[in-house]
C-alpha cells in the first residue's frame, strides 16, 4: 500500500514528544504536511527540519499544520526537538506502520538496519485527500519545499 495523488490519506494516530496521542482525523478541515525522515540528529535530517523551523510562519501564513515523522522513539525526538528548538510536533512511528502505509520505508538502509524511514514529504488536504506526494531514495535529499508551497497555495 501507498499513498498516491488523489487517494485518500491513511489515517494514523501516532505519539508526539509530549506523549500526546495525535490522529490524522483529528486534523480535518486543515491542511496538513507530513514530513517523515529516517534519523533523528543526523545531518540532512536535521537541516530540513530545522529548514521548515525558520519558515514555519510561511506555512502557517497557508493554513498547513506540519508534522515530522520517524521511526526514532518519543524520547529521542524529544530531545532532538529540545536541542533544534523545533516549532512543530515530531511523532514517532516507532513499529513503521504509519511509514509503511505511505509507502516511505526501506527494506534494508545504511549500516545494515533495516526498516528505516525513507525522507519523504506528503500535503494532505482539508478533507484528507493527499494532493502532493514525494518519496525520496536518496536519503542525502531533502523534499521539494517549493512544491509543498505551491500545493499549499493552491488549496487556499
Amino acid at each position: 500500500m501507498s499513498a498516491e495523488i488523489n487517494s485518500k490519506a491513511p489515517d494514523f494516530k501516532l505519539f508526539n514528544t509530549e506523549k500526546k496521542e495525535i490522529s490524522l482525523s483529528e486534523q480535518k478541515g486543515k491542511n496538513v504536511v507530513l514530513l517523515f525522515f529516517p534519523l533523528a540528529f543526523t545531518s540532512t535530517c536535521t537541516a530540513e527540519l530545522c529548514h521548515i523551523r525558520d519558515n514555519y510562519s510561511v506555512y502557517n501564513d497557508l493554513n498547513a499544520t506540519v508534522f515530522g515523522i520517524s521511526g526514532d522513539s518519543l524520547f529521542s525526538l524529544k530531545k532532538f526537538k529540545e536541542e533544534q528548538n523545533l516549532n512543530f510536533d515530531l511523532l514517532s512511528d516507532y513499529n513503521k506502520e504509519v511509514s509503511t502505509a505511505y509507502g516511505s520505508i526501506y527494506e534494508l538502509w545504511g549500516y545494515g538496519m533495516k526498516g528505516v524511514t525513507k525522507r519523504s514529504a506528503f500535503v494532505i488536504d482539508k478533507n484528507g485527500t493527499i494532493k502532493y506526494s514525494e518519496i525520496l531514495e536518496n536519503a542525502g535529499e531533502q523534499p521539494n519545499y517549493d512544491a509543498i508551497k505551491a500545493t499549499l497555495k493552491s488549496l487556499q
